[in-house]
C-alpha cells in the first residue's frame, strides 16, 4: 500500500475587474496575467469535475489555466500519480497551451490517469480532497462533486472545504487551492 499526496492552485480568471469577487472583503480583484482572460468571454467555473453555474451567476469567475483549471481534479491526479510513482500532472499531460492537457476538463483527465495507473497494476481504496478558498460555496454542491469525482476516478472520493481565514491569495479571493490524498494498492 502507498499513500499519495497532491496539491494544486489557480487564480480566478478575472477580466478587467468586472467580477464582484474579492470586493466584499475590501480586496481588489487581481487582473489576470494571461491576455486570454482579458479577451475571452467569462470563463466557465469548473471544480471537482462539475460546472458551478450558480456561482458563475453570482459573478465568481472560472480558473486560469491551460485546461479548465479544476484545482480539485488536478490535486487528485497528482496524488494518484505520486502514489504510483508515475510523476505528476505536468509530466503526464505536459505544460502549456500546446500540451496534451490543454483544453481538457478534470473528469476526462482523471479517467485517463486512473486507466494509466491501472495498467501499471495499481488500484485505489479511496481519495480525499480539501478545497481551500472563499469561493465557490462548496457546501451546496459537495455531494454532486464527490459523486462526479468518484465516477471519473473510479474509486470513492470525499470532499471537504475550508478557508484560509483571510490569509494568502485564497484568503484575498484571488483564487482557490486543493490538497488531495489517496490510498493505493497493487491489485
Amino acid at each position: 500500500m502507498r499513500i499519495g499526496q497532491g496539491f494544486d492552485a489557480h487564480r480566478f480568471c478575472i477580466r478587467g475587474g468586472d467580477s464582484a469577487l474579492g470586493e466584499a472583503d475590501g480586496a481588489a480583484p487581481v487582473p489576470s496575467k494571461e491576455a486570454s482572460c482579458e479577451e475571452a468571454p467569462q470563463r466557465e467555473l469548473w471544480l471537482a469535475c462539475i460546472r458551478w453555474t450558480d456561482d458563475e451567476a453570482r459573478g465568481v469567475a472560472g480558473f486560469e489555466g491551460d485546461s479548465d483549471g479544476d484545482v480539485a481534479a488536478h490535486a487528485l491526479i497528482d496524488a494518484m500519480l505520486s502514489a504510483c510513482d508515475m510523476g505528476d500532472i505536468g509530466s503526464f499531460f505536459g505544460v502549456g497551451a500546446s500540451s496534451r492537457g490543454a483544453g481538457l476538463h478534470g473528469g476526462p483527465m482523471l479517467r485517463e490517469v486512473a486507466a494509466a495507473c491501472s495498467k501499471e497494476g495499481w488500484r485505489f481504496a479511496n481519495g480525499c480532497v480539501t478545497i481551500v478558498g472563499n469561493e465557490p460555496h462548496v457546501s451546496r454542491h459537495r455531494d454532486d462533486a464527490a459523486r462526479a469525482m468518484s465516477a471519473a476516478a473510479g474509486f470513492p472520493v470525499r470532499i471537504t472545504a475550508t478557508t484560509s481565514d483571510g490569509m494568502g491569495f485564497t484568503g484575498r479571493g484571488e483564487g482557490a487551492a486543493a490538497l488531495a490524498s489517496v490510498l493505493a494498492y497493487r491489485g
